[in-house]
């Protein structure tokens, strides 16, 4: 045995695990280091807090004393009697308006409503890649059902677009092996006539699982908004994509195509492209041709944000360095197999921000409508309810609503990038 008598003092065990000093740990630590890190940011908290502090004092009994139960401008005031409060009664009364539109049937409201919550699980398994997969199924006929619940009408007519679309698909895949360009044509054409022989079907059972069918010019509302966001979110995004490769491709025919494309919608402003939607194009129709006005807006809204996804696409295919493209190769993929497996990935992972960046900028976008005289939730407000006699001089509490309703959906969506970001961070630190 070891002699330790020279040794003032030998430990033999290991001393207790002891809490962190309070100005480590919880709370107190977080203010430290975030609010309060240097003279200068301690500052600068201050600062920020008085102003938070006088902005909240301020509007606090504006918001306190605010009147629910009116029905005009006029009849809150005289409730008021002087003393400072909001007037949400205009959101209670005209609340339905403001939602749906004032021609939307009010028996129907829950029609919208059911379509916008199996929205979720429709898009659950698409944005959690944990969930079983076999709820694609229902991601896929969605698109189908929220179509039927909104406008109304026979089932039959999305049930034989669906079928149309499948036909489509079943004749693509038969004639793909002979070759790509004529799988298409022939996928298209099978398309059509399977759409327009199923047309004559559902105009023969006009009956058949009907809701009362509700015309586009009556749709309106935060519902409207939602319904060009989602639409043009999800169209835009996979012809994004392709714009993006086809701008990157060999074939100068298909690269100029899509250079020519890309450049001139990103050069014209979004407003103009809705006054073509809703004047021009109708010059370019057969007469008498009835084309809706909410499918030429999308059509104008999914190519102007189509145009800017595929740039973002692009930054995020030369993000990529060069021995990817060779992995590929060598591995003996062909460029669609290439593309889906290994590229692709990693350039979305890298675009995720620009991504969301442009989704979030679109959705705000499809108040532009308002500007063609398509009753959106700004619509509204600016239109029936601000020139009725009964609110008008209602201001802050309609504004302040509609902040509120576009910064949930806008704060929702950059939340989940976010999470989804955390999520893919696979690389090596």
């Amino acid at each position: 045995m070891a002699d330790t008598s020279q040794y003032a003092f030998v430990r033999h065990e290991m001393l207790p695990e002891q809490s962190p000093p309070a100005s480590e740990q919880g709370i107190i630590k977080w203010l430290r280091e975030n609010l309060f890190s240097s003279w200068f940011n301690s500052i600068l908290t201050l600062v920020s807090i008085f102003f938070i502090y006088k902005i909240v004092s301020g509007a606090w009994p504006w918001v306190t004393n605010g009147i629910w139960s009116t029905s005009s401008l006029a009849e809150c005031r005289e409730v008021l009697d002087g003393a400072t409060g909001a007037c949400f009664s205009v959101l209670t009364e005209r609340w339905n308006q403001l939602l749906f539109g004032f021609q939307y049937p009010n028996d129907a409201y829950w029609r919208p409503t059911l379509a916008f919550v199996l929205l979720a699980f429709a898009a659950a398994p698409v944005l959690f890649n944990k969930l079983p997969r076999k709820m694609l199924i229902f991601t896929g006929l969605y698109p189908f059902i929220a179509f039927w619940l909104i406008w109304g009408g026979t089932i039959l007519t999305p049930v034989m677009v669906l079928v149309g679309l499948m036909v489509g698909f079943l004749a693509f895949q038969r004639l793909e092996q002979q070759s790509f360009a004529m799988g298409m044509l022939g996928g298209i054409v099978a398309a059509v006539v399977a759409i327009w022989l199923g047309g004559f079907v559902s105009s023969a059972l006009p009956g058949f699982l009907a809701f009362e069918a509700v015309p586009s010019r009556d749709m309106g509302g935060f519902m409207l908004n939602l319904i060009l966001g989602v639409v043009c979110v999800s169209l835009s995004l996979p012809i994004g994509i392709l714009l993006a490769l086809g701008r990157q491709s060999d074939m100068l025919i298909i690269k100029w195509i899509c250079v020519m494309f890309i450049e001139f919608i990103r050069g014209v402003p979004l407003i103009t492209l809705l006054f073509v939607a809703n004047v021009v194009l109708a010059y370019f129709l057969p007469p008498g041709t009835n084309f809706d006005l909410i499918l030429r807006v999308i059509i104008m809204i999914t190519m102007f944000s189509s145009a800017y996804i595929a740039e973002v696409i692009r930054g995020g295919l030369a993000a990529l360095p060069q021995g990817q493209y060779e992995a590929a190769d060598s591995l003996g993929l062909d460029y669609a197999q290439s593309m889906r497996l290994i590229i692709l990935p990693q350039a979305l992972k890298i675009s995720i921000p620009g991504i969301v960046n442009v989704a979030v900028g679109l959705f705000k976008d499809t108040t532009l409508v308002s500007v063609i005289s398509m009753f959106d939730l700004v619509g509204m407000i600016r239109g029936p309810v601000l020139s009725s006699t009964e609110w008008n001089g209602v201001y802050w509490e309609l504004w302040g609503f509609a902040v509120l309703l576009f910064f949930v959906v806008c704060y929702g969506i950059s939340q989940y990038s976010q999470w989804l970001e955390r999520q893919l961070q696979t690389d090596h630190r």
